[in-house]
């Protein structure tokens, strides 16, 4: 397929943005006015799969109708229980702390549309083990401010964050909110464009 189509990144995260930056994509960013909360009943998988699909159609009107259009949403599973950014400094070190000594799983839904309808979804699992961290580290590591706007209140890309992490099993870029080993692939199949 002749990579002609504009590719759209529903996303304001400068991480996805680097990510797919890193790639050699062509792209533009167009940050979505999507609600992220979760529904009654939902799993944390079907939500961030509902979740990347709104992102995705919340722009689809403001682009060409050819353009191909990402949608991602990342969450924090600790048993079983979705944990989103956190609203504070305060919130984030007990995060943190919730996390420290124990494994979750970090889970990126992604949606790409098309001429506005949905072409590929799905949803990619990686596991994260923490450190033991003690409140005193949670802490310090909070007044950095790198983990305020991290879903489950920490960056394994921070200067500060990879440090409390003991083990990953699965894709790395997928706990920076964007798997690339899945998504590469599928935006080279629908002709996305790449720089020059």
């Amino acid at each position: 397929m002749t990579p002609t189509r504009e590719l759209i990144l529903a996303s304001g995260s400068p991480r996805r943005r680097r990510l797919l930056e890193s790639a050699g994509f062509g792209f533009r960013t167009i940050a979505p006015e999507t609600d992220e909360l979760p529904i009654a009943g939902e799993t944390p998988d079907q939500m961030v799969i509902r979740l990347a699909e709104e992102k995705a159609g919340a722009v689809i009107d403001r682009v060409a109708k050819d353009a191909i259009v990402l949608g991602v949403d990342t969450t924090v599973v600790l048993d079983d229980e979705a944990i989103g950014k956190p609203d504070g400094p305060g919130a984030a070190i007990e995060m943190v702390l919730r996390l420290a000594g124990r494994s979750h799983r970090v889970l990126s839904g992604y949606a790409l549309l098309m001429g506005g309808a949905l072409m590929e979804s799905g949803v990619v699992e990686s596991v994260v083990t923490m450190k033991p961290i003690t409140r005193a580290h949670a802490e310090a590591y909070v007044a950095t401010g790198e983990p305020l706007d991290k879903a489950g209140a920490y960056a394994i890309q921070g200067a500060s964050g990879g440090d409390l992490i003991a083990n990953l099993d699965g894709s790395y870029s997928n706990v920076m909110g964007l798997p690339m080993e899945v998504i590469v692939p599928l935006l080279e199949g629908w002709g996305a464009p790449r720089r020059n």
